[in-house]
């Protein structure tokens, strides 16, 4: 390799290989509540796992429309018993509002299915306690969506350099993961949001919703089984005419595989080509990798899934847009198997521990004006 960072060629999507699409309708699976586009992800990813989309159940009339339009295959339904009641469906999808998304994966699993939700899956410790206690009654897997990690090329291949010892043994993790707070640039859009956006009673606030993400990625690059919050802060810097909503936070953690920082927010600005320039820099005793998840704008290669590695052997770019995201097939592996290879039921609960500690246990933040 050359000494330098080269610049690999960026390709478009025409020359980009096709998902690995393992053998079709393996299981079949509904959709059930869709307040937030994630689903079509989530949807995506299982059906190219070999998923069978069957059925939908959405309140809102236009949100299922649109969903409708994308997956003609899926039959819309009237309630949401129709689904959870027909022996045939193995698997519920939810990108509910984040407070509806527990109780509705307890109805899930009680009925016999296994659940993956949008994050943050549970948004209170509360309720964190009774999915456990019915998880482990049912032997159903309640799992939830890190699309930050699972729908992220650069991440994936990520994943791949660390488990080869690429640099070492992890030390840290930084993510730091900026969000737009309107959907259009250059249009406030506020209005877009619906109500329960701004209250974090609904969507447990920052920590518990866009930062579920990185404690996910903290614990798998580390690869902690155990950790523990030591600071943890968050605010509303800007918006006061949304006094329940939360705009920054940050958190340092330490744990049995290494230390965190993750700092989320959500001041993304109008003159960026993407909703958020998100990024995770992993720290090994060998050399250092960082992502750029959806932007560069240092080096002016355009779009996503970048990966910097720095070891004792090179410095290199990588464009990860042709590396293939396992999640899909994986999870739907364990539906069939019951095995856990897409992700620990273990470490989706730590995860979603840690982020509800963190929120709990948050310093206010007060800025002088």
């Amino acid at each position: 390799m050359s000494p330098l960072i080269s610049k690999a060629k960026f390709v478009t999507s025409a020359e980009r290989p096709k998902e690995i699409i393992t053998a079709p309708n393996r299981i079949k699976f509904a959709v059930i509540n869709i307040d937030h586009p994630h689903i079509y992800g989530m949807t995506d990813a299982i059906k190219r796992g070999g998923g069978e989309l069957v059925a939908l159940y959405a309140k809102q009339p236009d949100l299922a429309a649109a969903f409708l339009k994308t997956y003609p295959e899926a039959k819309a339904v009237k309630s949401e018993s129709e689904i959870l009641e027909d022996p045939a469906i193995q698997l519920v999808l939810s990108s509910g509002i984040p407070d509806e998304r527990a109780p509705l994966g307890i109805r899930v699993m009680q009925h016999g299915k296994d659940y993956l939700s949008d994050k943050p899956g549970i948004i209170s410790l509360e309720q964190l306690a009774l999915v456990k206690k019915v998880q482990k009654e049912t032997n159903r897997i309640y799992s939830i969506l890190y699309s930050e990690r699972f729908e992220n090329k650069a991440t994936e291949k990520a994943s791949q350099l660390v488990a080869t010892g690429a640099i070492g043994q992890v030390i840290q993790t930084v993510n730091l993961a900026p969000h737009r707070i309107h959907n259009n640039v250059g249009k406030t859009g506020l209005a877009d949001r619906p109500d329960w956006f701004w209250d974090k009673r609904r969507y447990g606030g920052i920590l518990t919703d866009i930062g579920s993400h990185q404690f996910d990625q903290y614990l798998h690059f580390t690869g902690s089984s155990d950790a523990q919050v030591l600071m943890s802060q968050v605010g509303n810097v800007h918006h006061p005419d949304k006094p329940l909503f939360e705009d920054f936070g940050d958190v340092m953690l330490s744990g049995n595989g290494g230390v965190g920082y993750i700092r989320v927010d959500w001041f993304t600005p109008d003159g960026l080509d993407t909703w958020g320039d998100g990024r995770l820099t992993i720290l090994g005793t060998d050399g250092t990798i960082e992502v750029r998840k959806n932007t560069d704008i240092a080096s002016g290669n355009k779009g996503g899934n970048h990966l910097y590695l720095v070891n004792n052997k090179e410095m290199v770019h990588m464009d990860c847009n042709n590396e293939v995201l396992p999640f899909g097939p994986l999870f739907v592996d364990d539906v069939l198997n019951r095995t856990e290879t897409a992700m620990t039921q273990k470490h989706c609960f730590l995860t979603t521990e840690l982020a509800l500690k963190a929120q709990k246990g948050a310093r206010m933040m007060s800025l002088k004006k």
